[in-house]
């Protein structure tokens, strides 16, 4: 497996660890907002490695904002600290950081208010992600890797270049987040390399299936209702386009007693419908005054552009986002605005 660090980068990374020479130091680990499988993983594997190789630092995880449910069994994620609504008791760890290591971003935006707490404290930052089009001068080494599956799988490659030693509980973290990000590996997937590091991981004794049912078989009777609710009444399907578009308000949240992550994969659910290219998935913010956007693809349909062009948002070509500061009719009509611009490639055979 071709390696993936250059020469410089692996000299930076001892320079920038560990905290110069042995000494005690802070290390704060964060992800993007709105975490997922693989912000989660990659944030957890790395911190349970760092502690393993460097016990003389005091390493915290700190997320933006609450993760999903579903992902609450992955190992230390119990010692996740959350920014919004902890904000007094949680900048201070962040400030008083020697070093910040942002996995799964490669914008200081995604990280939201606590991006402005990083960008504003003058600390060594290291990048490992996954993204395309990373900030410019975002850290002082940036691991970026975008025709890789999930920042896991960067991590781990990473991990294996400067450590073969990996544990059962760090494995898990990286398997979660390389299977969330693709999909339980029916997309952004076909490279051997991917399956090698699978088998490198059910080597250090990870349970494939019941990482599977812990993520896809955990849902609550709410949940199903609420699926059924959205695919019968709110599955709107532009056939022309290729096309559908699903809207969910709080309103309906609060009707159908959703909890925090109960959506999870329902913008994947319309690409099973014959002949479908793109899934576009609407939500109210529950605590901001805005829709969040969720857009899936098949084939060569670029999610990412439009995204980028419409949404205020990025991702990779199957799976993007953004987001839309308005009302749902806002979205919608931004929505509309979008199809008719990629509609010659949303009718492409």
């Amino acid at each position: 497996m071709t390696p993936i660090l250059t020469e410089q980068q692996r000299a930076l990374w001892h320079q920038l660890l560990p905290l110069g020479g042995g000494r005690e130091g802070a290390i704060v680990i964060t992800c993007h907002r709105g975490p997922d499988g693989d912000a989660v993983g990659s944030a957890t594997a790395l911190a349970s490695w760092l502690r393993r190789h460097h016990p003389e630092a005091d390493i915290h995880i700190v997320a933006p904002n609450i993760f999903p449910d579903f992902l609450k069994w992955i190992p230390g994620a119990e010692d996740i600290l959350i920014y919004e609504g902890h904000e007094d008791e949680v900048r201070p760890i962040v400030e008083a950081a020697d070093l910040v290591i942002m996995c799964d971003h490669g914008e200081l935006k995604r990280m939201w208010t606590l991006g402005d707490i990083v960008r504003d404290h003058p600390t060594p930052r290291i990048m490992i992600d996954h993204h395309l089009d990373p900030e410019p001068d975002i850290a002082d080494l940036v691991i970026s890797h975008p025709e890789l599956s999930s920042t896991c799988e960067v991590l781990l490659r990473v991990m294996l270049e400067l450590d073969s030693n990996i544990t059962r509980s760090e494995a898990t973290s990286l398997y979660t987040g390389m299977m969330t990000d693709t999909g339980a590996f029916t997309y952004a997937s076909n490279r051997p390399e991917i399956f090698e590091l699978i088998s490198i991981l059910l080597s250090c004794g990870i349970d494939k299936d019941k990482i599977y049912r812990n993520i896809f078989f955990t849902y609550s009777p709410n949940r199903m209702k609420l699926m059924g609710y959205l695919l019968y009444v709110k599955l709107d399907v532009w056939k022309k386009a290729h096309t559908s578009v699903m809207t969910f308000t709080n309103a309906e949240r609060r009707r159908f007693g959703a909890l925090n992550g109960d959506t999870e994969g329902f913008v994947n659910m319309p690409l099973q419908i014959l002949g479908m290219k793109l899934s576009v998935f609407l939500r109210e913010d529950t605590e901001h005054p805005c829709i969040r956007v969720s857009l899936r693809s098949v084939d060569d349909f670029p999610c990412n552009e439009m995204a980028a062009e419409f949404f205020g948002g990025g991702g990779h070509k199957n799976a993007a986002g953004g987001e839309v500061w308005g009302t749902m009719d806002d979205a919608l009509a931004l929505v509309k605005k979008a199809v008719q611009k990629y509609m010659p490639l949303l009718k492409a055979e």
